[in-house]
């Protein structure tokens, strides 16, 4: 039996006093240098230290979703109400869903039962440090992030935990939530500086007991100045620079890296144009449809694509519905054989280094299809390395380099690309898309692109057609935490707008602050009976400005991609590409792309199945999909409304055809169905055609 032993304050550590044991002796049993340890209680004498037979490289290959030990502690520091738990609670759970283990041990919540017996003296608080900080050591030790959130007021207990952690060789990063006590005061969440200033609560950090901030913390983040996105974001950076954060899950967290392809700099044009001067080199005229496709490829929505698809890509494209690599080579067991088109052996070895987060979603091949008189003459000039200049209105838009030339199997891409088939002598009044293909080029150019300058129509509404850099940059301006697309090709009406403000609402309830939509109609090619774009924009602006979606919380934005009526796999790409500029949530629609059977006038494909396929689309990492409910015209309400199938009587259902009838009647649709000013317009473009 042990003799009672008197705990002695020590301004650097806690040391037990015993008349029969030298503490420092009983710690030297341990194959590890050990502390001297603060306690309040007796310590055990007749221990020692075992050594573990899994090393942490060992736990870290079973434990989370990346390779590799990661185990560290944050230990946040600051005032009550400082914003200590509500920036460690973010940080957990973005952590947990990039898959990297974490846990937070939080102030209030440990009181609860670790160190439920201790109180509020100087005493107290220092074993309530170390018994937390050896909590957080062990943690750390298994491989977690460990998100510590005290108070802890007191240098020397802040110390203790770090050189414990330091001593297991764990990495310990002290974070000052620098929040001023007059800011801390005001929020008061739990009321707990009233009660301090009220004389109820003694020895109150901040009022009655002092603070000592770090002196030299590893992070500050500045509470009370910045937003908790903005200090949650240092706290990410910071820990992508401490290796914390594997660059795998920094791509997740911020989105597949933008690959934008124009090449602004002067300089670097003009030693292109020298080249092209100086080599063989070939001119072929776009269609306004290729351009559309330079357009997205140039601004980054097909990232990491670095131009039109080589046959590698297009294959994986086209049979997987998934880009897994940027190798520039497709060939079996890596063998050139005789013949083949590749244009450069060497430079087309190896792979794009553009970083990738894994598999990419990518179901809508981007090819750009030559003819056989095209074909043939480059074909014949492989060996110089030959550029193509991509020419529209004889105006040079960009520059095709290290290029492929292979077969376009027709037949082949529509069954893949479509589901479907119309027989050539149905061709001119069948699918617009399929049309457009088999009236395409026999080959396929691919390779790497570079644009001169930004894509501009000078129709008026450039100004509506951001990159997804752009759009990035005026969510976090808006400080938006959440955002939610909308893509379109038709005229909105008041379901519409019930939908995206249901979306809203719900996102709030679930946690988000800003959440922001990006209405994003399509603006490339669309079939001739399709509403024209201007049109459209006009008519989004005139429900903008009834208020019948709020432009408070709506960023109208033009989507530059083509259209190609690829029903469930083209809206893959449709979401896929939103994920480039930042959307978190993607609604979608019903019989999404899709387009009627010319010679059923049925639906081509199965209304709901783009939201089913969406649902369990591969590679689309962190986008939550959202199904479109349906609305239809609530006749007792006068207004449009989410159908119930219980009293299906009260509802009618107004078609596009519908629409289009009435509109070039000169007739209105029911009150409530669409905005006054803006069915005028649609009204006008009908009555006009």
């Amino acid at each position: 039996m042990t003799t009672p032993t008197k705990a002695i304050y020590s301004p650097c550590y806690w040391r037990q006093q015993s008349q029969f044991e030298d503490n420092e002796n009983i710690m030297a049993q341990s194959p590890r240098k050990r502390l001297r340890l603060p306690s309040v209680f007796n310590m055990a004498t007749n221990v020692t230290f075992q050594q573990h037979k899994v090393t942490r490289e060992d736990r870290s290959n079973v434990l989370g979703r990346y390779s590799g030990y990661r185990g560290c502690t944050l230990w946040f520091t600051g005032l009550s109400g400082a914003g200590k738990t509500t920036i460690a609670f973010a940080l957990e759970k973005t952590l947990i869903k990039l898959g990297i283990p974490s846990y937070s041990l939080d102030g209030d919540n440990v009181r609860h039962g670790l160190c439920r017996n201790l109180g509020f003296s100087k005493t107290d608080r220092a074993e309530n440090i170390r018994r937390v900080g050896e909590v957080a050591k062990l943690f750390g030790d298994s491989g977690m992030v460990v998100l510590a959130s005290f108070i802890s007021p007191f240098k020397v207990d802040r110390d203790f935990a770090r050189r414990i952690h330091e001593q297991d060789n764990i990495p310990f990063f002290e974070i000052y939530i620098n929040t001023s006590l007059e800011i801390c005061e005001a929020r008061d969440p739990k009321k707990l500086y009233k009660k301090a200033r009220a004389g109820e609560i003694k020895e109150f950090t901040g009022v009655d007991s002092a603070y000592e901030p770090p002196l030299e913390p590893d992070l500050i983040l500045n509470s009370g100045e910045e937003t908790e996105i903005e200090s949650i974001q240092k706290v990410f950076n910071f820990l992508y620079e401490k290796k914390i954060l594997p660059e795998e899950a920094m791509y997740q967290l911020c989105g597949q890296p933008i690959r934008q392809l124009f090449e602004f700099n002067k300089e670097e044009q003009n030693k292109l144009i020298e080249e092209i001067g100086n080599n063989l080199n070939f001119k072929i005229e776009i269609s306004e449809i290729d351009l559309q496709w330079i357009q997205v490829l140039a601004e980054g929505w097909a990232s990491p694509l670095a131009g039109f698809m080589r046959e590698r890509q297009y294959l994986q494209c086209l049979h997987f519905g998934q880009i897994f690599d940027l190798k520039k080579k497709c060939q079996i067991n890596g063998e050139r054989k005789e013949g083949d088109l590749n244009c450069d052996e060497e430079e087309n070895d190896g792979e794009d280094q553009f970083p990738m987060l894994g598999p990419i979603n990518q179901t809508i091949p981007i090819v750009l299809p030559i003819f056989d008189n095209q074909a043939n003459l480059i074909k014949s000039k492989l060996s110089s390395k030959p550029k193509i200049q991509l020419i529209f209105k004889n105006k040079l838009i960009g520059i095709l380099k290290d290029i492929e030339i292979f077969p376009h199997r027709k037949k082949e891409r529509i069954h893949r690309q479509f589901g479907h088939f119309v027989e050539e002598k149905e061709i001119e009044n069948g699918h617009p898309g399929i049309k457009l293909i088999m009236e395409s080029g026999d080959w396929l150019v691919g390779g790497d692109l570079k644009v001169f300058e930004r894509i501009i129509y000078n129709d008026g509404l450039d100004e509506y057609r951001k990159t997804p850099s752009e759009l990035k940059q005026i969510f976090e301006e808006k400080q938006c935490d959440c955002v939610f697309a909308f893509q379109l090709r038709n005229p909105i009406h008041n379901g519409h707008a019930l939908l995206m403000s249901k979306t809203r609402e719900e996102l709030l309830l679930k946690g988000y602050k800003n959440p922001m939509l990006l209405l994003h109609p399509l603006g490339g090619w669309t079939k001739d009976d399709d509403v024209p774009l201007n049109i459209r924009i006009k008519q989004h602006l005139a429900v903008l400005e009834n208020g019948i979606i709020n432009k408070e919380w709506t960023i109208l934005s033009i989507f530059p991609s083509p259209m190609c009526y690829a029903g469930p796999t083209e809206v893959q790409w449709h979401a896929r590409a939103r994920l480039t500029c930042g959307v978190d949530a993607y609604i979608v629609g019903r019989d999404p792309a899709g387009i009627a059977d010319n010679l059923t006038g049925d639906s081509l494909y199965e209304p709901s199945h783009g939201a089913k396929v969406l649902s369990m689309a591969p590679a689309l990492p962190g986008l939550e999909i959202i199904p479109f409910q349906v609305a239809a015209y609530d006749k007792k309400a006068g207004c449009m409304a989410f159908f119930d199938e219980k009293r299906s009587e009260d509802f009618q259902f107004i078609s596009g055809t519908m629409i289009r009838k009435l509109a070039k009647e000169g007739k209105n649709p029911p009150k409530g169905f669409m905005p006054e000013n803006a069915w005028k317009i649609i009204a006008s473009y009908y009555q006009n055609l």
